[in-house]
Protein backbone atom coordinates (compact mmCIF):
# COMPACT_ATOMS: atom_id res chain seq x y z
CA UNK A 1 0.00 0.00 0.00
CA UNK A 2 1.35 3.23 -0.61
CA UNK A 3 2.03 5.98 1.79
CA UNK A 4 1.11 8.85 -0.25
CA UNK A 5 -1.95 9.14 1.50
CA UNK A 6 -4.51 11.86 3.62
CA UNK A 7 -6.64 10.91 6.17
CA UNK A 8 -9.74 12.95 7.69
CA UNK A 9 -9.37 13.73 10.92
CA UNK A 10 -13.22 12.15 11.30
CA UNK A 11 -14.08 9.10 9.97
CA UNK A 12 -17.76 10.74 8.46
CA UNK A 13 -20.19 12.65 9.99
CA UNK A 14 -23.79 10.96 10.79
CA UNK A 15 -25.14 12.47 7.62
CA UNK A 16 -22.50 12.26 5.10
CA UNK A 17 -21.17 8.52 3.54
CA UNK A 18 -16.69 7.68 4.76
CA UNK A 19 -15.20 7.29 1.30
CA UNK A 20 -11.97 6.16 0.16
CA UNK A 21 -10.50 7.55 -3.37
CA UNK A 22 -7.92 5.93 -4.57
CA UNK A 23 -6.24 8.01 -7.77
CA UNK A 24 -3.92 6.87 -10.70
CA UNK A 25 -3.08 8.98 -13.73
CA UNK A 26 -5.26 6.71 -15.65
CA UNK A 27 -8.35 5.95 -13.38
CA UNK A 28 -9.75 6.79 -9.91
CA UNK A 29 -11.86 4.84 -7.52
CA UNK A 30 -14.19 6.16 -5.03
CA UNK A 31 -15.62 3.23 -2.50
CA UNK A 32 -17.92 3.76 0.49
CA UNK A 33 -16.11 2.02 3.46
CA UNK A 34 -19.15 0.54 5.52
CA UNK A 35 -21.31 -0.14 2.71
CA UNK A 36 -19.53 -3.24 1.04
CA UNK A 37 -20.07 -3.46 -3.10
CA UNK A 38 -20.60 0.49 -3.34
CA UNK A 39 -17.83 1.56 -5.56
CA UNK A 40 -17.23 3.04 -8.33
CA UNK A 41 -14.49 4.42 -10.60
CA UNK A 42 -13.47 7.24 -13.60
CA UNK A 43 -10.84 9.01 -14.91
CA UNK A 44 -10.49 11.45 -11.81
CA UNK A 45 -11.62 11.80 -8.14
CA UNK A 46 -14.74 13.97 -9.40
CA UNK A 47 -15.92 11.34 -11.96
CA UNK A 48 -15.41 8.76 -9.50
CA UNK A 49 -17.20 10.12 -6.72
CA UNK A 50 -19.94 11.19 -9.61
CA UNK A 51 -20.29 7.65 -10.54
CA UNK A 52 -20.34 6.05 -6.97
CA UNK A 53 -23.43 9.38 -6.69
CA UNK A 54 -25.08 7.91 -9.53
CA UNK A 55 -25.23 4.24 -8.27
CA UNK A 56 -26.74 5.40 -5.00
CA UNK A 57 -29.96 3.58 -5.78
CA UNK A 58 -29.05 0.71 -7.70
CA UNK A 59 -27.02 -0.22 -4.09
CA UNK A 60 -29.94 1.09 -2.52
CA UNK A 61 -31.29 -2.04 -3.79
CA UNK A 62 -28.58 -4.08 -2.71
CA UNK A 63 -28.76 -3.10 0.76
CA UNK A 64 -32.50 -2.92 0.81
CA UNK A 65 -32.51 -6.98 0.06
CA UNK A 66 -29.75 -6.95 3.23
CA UNK A 67 -32.62 -5.38 5.58
CA UNK A 68 -31.16 -1.95 5.49
CA UNK A 69 -32.49 1.30 4.60
CA UNK A 70 -30.71 2.81 1.92
CA UNK A 71 -27.61 4.54 2.61
CA UNK A 72 -28.34 8.51 2.54
CA UNK A 73 -31.94 7.77 3.18
CA UNK A 74 -32.85 7.49 -0.50
CA UNK A 75 -31.79 10.80 -1.23
CA UNK A 76 -28.84 11.73 -3.40
CA UNK A 77 -25.84 10.79 -1.02
CA UNK A 78 -23.43 13.48 0.78
CA UNK A 79 -20.28 11.58 0.03
CA UNK A 80 -17.59 12.58 2.33
CA UNK A 81 -14.07 11.35 1.47
CA UNK A 82 -12.23 10.67 4.20
CA UNK A 83 -9.16 8.98 3.08
CA UNK A 84 -6.99 9.88 -0.18
CA UNK A 85 -4.14 7.06 -1.42
CA UNK A 86 -2.10 6.82 -4.47
CA UNK A 87 -3.74 3.72 -6.42
CA UNK A 88 -1.86 0.92 -8.05
CA UNK A 89 -1.63 -0.83 -11.19
CA UNK A 90 -4.17 -2.85 -10.00
CA UNK A 91 -6.44 0.16 -9.53
CA UNK A 92 -5.72 1.50 -12.98
CA UNK A 93 -6.56 -1.99 -14.90
CA UNK A 94 -10.11 -1.72 -13.28
CA UNK A 95 -10.38 -2.50 -9.36
CA UNK A 96 -10.34 -1.09 -5.93
CA UNK A 97 -7.44 -1.95 -4.24
CA UNK A 98 -6.00 -0.23 -1.86
CA UNK A 99 -6.36 -0.61 1.75
CA UNK A 100 -8.14 1.78 4.00
CA UNK A 101 -6.85 3.45 7.45
CA UNK A 102 -10.33 2.42 8.29
CA UNK A 103 -10.25 -0.64 7.24
CA UNK A 104 -8.20 -1.69 10.50
CA UNK A 105 -11.01 -0.77 12.74
CA UNK A 106 -11.88 -3.55 14.58
CA UNK A 107 -15.56 -5.92 13.87
CA UNK A 108 -17.68 -6.83 17.04
CA UNK A 109 -20.32 -9.42 16.23
CA UNK A 110 -22.69 -7.21 14.95
CA UNK A 111 -20.51 -5.38 12.88
CA UNK A 112 -19.39 -8.36 11.18
CA UNK A 113 -22.57 -9.55 10.58
CA UNK A 114 -23.34 -6.77 9.49
CA UNK A 115 -20.90 -6.92 6.40
CA UNK A 116 -21.28 -10.28 5.48
CA UNK A 117 -25.48 -9.16 5.33
CA UNK A 118 -24.67 -6.92 2.79
CA UNK A 119 -22.02 -9.56 0.75
CA UNK A 120 -25.17 -11.97 1.14
CA UNK A 121 -26.93 -9.42 -0.34
CA UNK A 122 -24.73 -8.84 -3.46
CA UNK A 123 -24.67 -12.61 -3.91
CA UNK A 124 -28.24 -12.90 -4.20
CA UNK A 125 -28.63 -9.65 -6.39
CA UNK A 126 -25.84 -11.41 -9.14
CA UNK A 127 -28.33 -14.71 -9.03
CA UNK A 128 -31.83 -12.73 -9.38
CA UNK A 129 -30.24 -11.12 -12.33
CA UNK A 130 -27.99 -13.90 -14.21
CA UNK A 131 -31.35 -16.05 -13.91
CA UNK A 132 -33.21 -13.44 -15.52
CA UNK A 133 -31.03 -12.20 -18.82
CA UNK A 134 -30.45 -14.29 -21.75
CA UNK A 135 -27.33 -16.37 -22.30
CA UNK A 136 -26.18 -14.40 -25.24
CA UNK A 137 -25.59 -10.44 -23.99
CA UNK A 138 -25.64 -7.77 -25.96
CA UNK A 139 -21.94 -6.85 -27.44
CA UNK A 140 -19.80 -3.56 -27.53
CA UNK A 141 -19.13 -1.33 -29.97
CA UNK A 142 -16.83 -3.68 -31.62
CA UNK A 143 -18.60 -6.78 -30.66
CA UNK A 144 -16.47 -7.59 -27.82
CA UNK A 145 -18.08 -8.61 -24.37
CA UNK A 146 -18.49 -11.92 -22.23
CA UNK A 147 -21.77 -13.75 -22.33
CA UNK A 148 -23.90 -14.51 -19.25
CA UNK A 149 -22.10 -17.84 -18.19
CA UNK A 150 -18.63 -16.56 -19.16
CA UNK A 151 -19.09 -13.33 -16.66
CA UNK A 152 -21.04 -15.74 -13.80
CA UNK A 153 -17.64 -17.91 -14.55
CA UNK A 154 -15.23 -15.25 -14.01
CA UNK A 155 -16.51 -14.01 -11.00
CA UNK A 156 -16.40 -17.74 -9.56
CA UNK A 157 -13.10 -18.01 -10.85
CA UNK A 158 -12.08 -15.20 -8.81
CA UNK A 159 -13.88 -15.37 -5.49
CA UNK A 160 -12.06 -18.50 -5.53
CA UNK A 161 -8.63 -16.47 -5.80
CA UNK A 162 -9.81 -13.95 -3.35
CA UNK A 163 -11.19 -17.28 -0.83
CA UNK A 164 -7.68 -18.21 -1.07
CA UNK A 165 -6.09 -14.72 -0.45
CA UNK A 166 -7.87 -14.61 3.29
CA UNK A 167 -6.65 -18.10 3.66
CA UNK A 168 -9.45 -20.35 2.43
CA UNK A 169 -8.68 -22.99 -0.29
CA UNK A 170 -11.56 -23.87 -2.55
CA UNK A 171 -11.71 -24.97 -6.21
CA UNK A 172 -13.36 -22.86 -8.28
CA UNK A 173 -16.83 -23.93 -8.24
CA UNK A 174 -18.64 -24.77 -12.07
CA UNK A 175 -21.29 -22.33 -13.51
CA UNK A 176 -24.36 -23.96 -12.27
CA UNK A 177 -22.56 -26.14 -9.74
CA UNK A 178 -25.11 -25.04 -7.26
CA UNK A 179 -23.85 -27.11 -4.48
CA UNK A 180 -20.45 -25.93 -4.88
CA UNK A 181 -20.73 -22.41 -5.14
CA UNK A 182 -22.86 -22.38 -1.78
CA UNK A 183 -20.11 -24.17 -0.52
CA UNK A 184 -17.60 -21.56 -1.49
CA UNK A 185 -19.60 -18.80 -0.07
CA UNK A 186 -19.97 -20.32 2.95
CA UNK A 187 -17.13 -20.94 3.43
CA UNK A 188 -16.13 -16.80 3.04
CA UNK A 189 -19.35 -15.88 5.06
CA UNK A 190 -18.41 -17.78 7.99
CA UNK A 191 -14.68 -16.47 7.98
CA UNK A 192 -15.59 -12.60 7.73
CA UNK A 193 -18.78 -13.11 10.32
CA UNK A 194 -16.11 -13.28 13.21
CA UNK A 195 -14.92 -10.84 15.09
CA UNK A 196 -11.27 -9.32 14.01
CA UNK A 197 -9.69 -6.89 15.56
CA UNK A 198 -9.09 -5.64 12.12
CA UNK A 199 -5.69 -7.28 11.34
CA UNK A 200 -5.33 -9.22 8.05
CA UNK A 201 -6.89 -12.38 7.82
CA UNK A 202 -4.73 -15.38 7.74
CA UNK A 203 -1.99 -13.04 7.97
CA UNK A 204 -1.88 -12.05 4.56
CA UNK A 205 -2.77 -8.69 3.20
CA UNK A 206 -6.84 -7.92 3.44
CA UNK A 207 -8.50 -7.49 6.79
CA UNK A 208 -11.84 -8.44 7.11
CA UNK A 209 -13.74 -5.12 5.64
CA UNK A 210 -12.08 -4.40 3.52
CA UNK A 211 -12.35 -8.16 1.91
CA UNK A 212 -15.78 -8.20 2.36
CA UNK A 213 -15.83 -4.77 -0.07
CA UNK A 214 -13.83 -6.00 -2.40
CA UNK A 215 -15.82 -9.60 -2.90
CA UNK A 216 -18.74 -7.74 -2.79
CA UNK A 217 -17.72 -4.93 -5.59
CA UNK A 218 -16.71 -7.71 -8.14
CA UNK A 219 -19.90 -9.78 -7.74
CA UNK A 220 -22.30 -6.07 -8.02
CA UNK A 221 -19.86 -5.27 -10.70
CA UNK A 222 -20.50 -8.19 -13.03
CA UNK A 223 -24.01 -8.25 -12.15
CA UNK A 224 -24.65 -4.89 -12.87
CA UNK A 225 -22.45 -5.54 -16.32
CA UNK A 226 -25.00 -8.65 -16.81
CA UNK A 227 -28.24 -6.02 -16.43
CA UNK A 228 -26.81 -3.63 -18.64
CA UNK A 229 -25.97 -5.74 -21.12
CA UNK A 230 -29.16 -7.62 -20.89
CA UNK A 231 -30.81 -4.68 -22.72
CA UNK A 232 -31.63 -4.79 -26.19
Amino acid sequence: MSDQRVVASHPGSAEALAVLVETTPKRAFASALDWPGWARSGRDEEAALAALAGYAARYGEVAAAAGYAPPGGGETPVLEVVERAAGNATTAFGAPDIRAALDARPLDAAGAARIVTLLAAAWTTLDRIAAGAPAELRKGPRGGGRDRDAVVGHVLSAESAYARTIGIRSPQPAVGDVAAISAQRDAIAALLAEPSDGTPLAGRKWPPRYAARRIAWHVLDHAWEIEDRSVR
